[in-house]
């Protein structure tokens, strides 16, 4: 059996058990598995691994991504052994993650709060006011956004709660087609707070949008019956950020600013995990790590002051 037949076979297999986001994923990791294809499986070795890490690292993804690409080839060596009972483990373990000497991580584009202040500021449309303000003062997903609904929001405890996603067809980016989703991982199910200055506004538009008689708590908080669009999310980015003469930021972007602002108040790291659906804060730690370094600042002067306050009572 060759890689590629391993792998098509554990494709069909995954058909109506995941995603079709993770699908898409798949059929994106297959294009840079060419120099495995026609290999049989028993024939995999260290040699040829080497050949193929080798071919990766001349383009240009990042570390991650590649590392990303190979689990898919850790995925298609698990299916085989637990299916045909392959003794690939020797090939396994001696996979590792690309790493390339002295490479500095990207850092992340985000708004700090003035920018996102003066951003707010231009917005006049009270959806669209929400529709920003959720992605920042929440932390959501664009997907997650897009699948919150009125029955979500506790106005009463002010919370939000995040059960859902709204995602477009993998095979087809028409924002007509959409269909409803569990979240991401079994993490991103949570319920958050929601700031006053958001729930307030969050009350207002609930009520201009009960006018309308067809009115459900199952319309979508920044939609209707139908979600918001993915290209009006960029559309509105791109109107407000002009307008306020600010930078434009990628939409996952105000997610980052969230977090951002998060760290700069020393939330505790397992605080900010959970209100970003992380699996564990190892994966919020290995992701904003850039950003707590920036605060170390905050650390010393603590300490700076904590002295100063004891000289002066021992003066006292």
């Amino acid at each position: 059996m060759t890689f590629k037949e391993a792998y098509t076979l554990y494709y069909d297999y995954q058909k109506g058990k995941i995603k079709d986001s993770n699908l898409k994923t798949y059929r994106d990791r297959m294009v840079y598995m060419g120099l495995l294809d026609n290999v049989e499986l028993v024939n995999l070795d260290w040699n040829l691994y080497q050949k193929w890490r080798n071919q990766m690292n001349k383009t240009n993804l990042c570390d991650r991504y590649k590392t990303d690409i190979q689990k898919f080839i850790k995925q298609v060596i698990n299916f085989a052994e637990k299916q045909w009972d392959f003794n690939l483990r020797k090939f396994y373990n001696r996979m590792e993650p690309f790493k390339t000497p002295g490479a500095i991580k990207k850092e992340m584009d985000f708004y700090d709060p003035d920018e996102f202040y003066k951003f707010l500021s231009v917005i006049d449309d009270l959806r669209d006011r929400c529709l920003f303000q959720i992605l920042f003062y929440c932390g959501l997903r664009r997907s997650e956004a897009r699948g919150l609904q009125w029955k979500h929001i506790d106005f009463n405890n002010h919370t939000l709660t995040v059960c859902q996603q709204v995602l477009n067809p993998s095979t087809n980016n028409k924002d007509s087609e959409w269909y409803i989703s569990s979240p991401k991982t079994n993490s991103s199910n949570r319920t958050i707070p929601v700031p006053d200055v958001l729930l307030n506004d969050l009350l207002k538009l609930k009520k201009s949008n009960e006018a309308f008689k067809k009115f459900k708590l199952s319309w979508f908080v920044l939609g209707d019956d139908q979600p918001i669009t993915t290209h009006q999310f960029y559309s509105r980015r791109d109107l407000y950020a002009n307008k306020a003469g600010l930078k434009r930021i990628r939409i996952h972007d105000f997610r980052h600013s969230c977090t951002s602002a998060l760290i700069s108040a020393s939330t505790p790291i397992t605080a900010v995990s959970n209100f970003l659906g992380h699996a564990d804060s190892t994966e919020t730690l290995e992701t904003y790590a850039h950003l707590i370094k920036k605060d170390y600042q905050k650390i010393t002067n603590y300490f700076d002051n904590m002295e100063q306050q004891y000289n002066q009572k021992s003066e006292e």
